[in-house]
């Protein structure tokens, strides 16, 4: 139960409040990791930061992927230990494949398999939002957070929804009263938009 930057509670119920339709739902847990994975793949092509000497002629490259995923990894492991190292092993699986990919496909034709992807990725979550949701995304609001809880959020609904994980006892009813709350404040805006 971390406080602040790593309030789990918080991001969650942030990210929650515009994720409540199932179909939305969904289509998140579909298109986030692709469009993480897929921004690996095009940050592949950054400058090399180190070089990990392994049996291999060039070695393992760490660059500006690599850091991005050690990021991710990182916050979702202090956020909530089970849950966040799956997470990060997930980012690091990414990582991974990203590398294989971004080599094998070399910059000139990756990066339009990674805009045809992100294309793709991105229309399908605005169309649930705008047809299922019926609620801006959340990046609209704080794109930051929006960016960083993503690929966690849809995998804690999914462990939720599979193995009913909750992080500690009463996460899930704490955050569903400030999701709630959040959305009742939202719809209130929005009324007195129309008025």
């Amino acid at each position: 139960m971390g406080k602040g930057l790593f309030d789990l509670e918080k991001h969650f119920a942030f990210y929650g409040a515009y994720h409540s339709n199932p179909v939305n739902v969904i289509l998140h847990m579909i298109f986030v990791w692709p469009i993480f994975y897929t921004s690996l793949v095009l940050f592949q092509f950054t400058p090399i930061l180190v070089r990990l000497p392994l049996s291999g002629e060039d070695g393992l490259p760490l660059n500006f992927a690599f850091a991005f995923a050690t990021i991710y990894a990182l916050f979702y492991v202090l956020m909530d230990r089970k849950a966040g190292a799956l997470a990060a092993l997930l980012c690091f699986l990414c990582w991974l494949g990203s590398v294989s990919l971004a080599t094998r496909l070399g910059f000139s034709l990756g990066w339009k398999v990674v805009l045809a992807a992100q294309l793709f990725c991105w229309a399908g979550q605005f169309i649930g939002h705008g047809m299922f949701e019926k609620r801006a995304p959340a990046l609209l609001d704080n794109l930051s957070q929006a960016f960083l809880m993503a690929p966690f959020f849809v995998l804690l609904e999914a462990l939720e929804k599979l193995f009913n994980y909750e992080p500690y006892p009463g996460f899930h009813a704490n955050v569903s009263k400030k999701i709630e709350a959040d959305r009742m404040e939202w719809q209130a805006r929005k009324q007195k938009k129309v008025y």
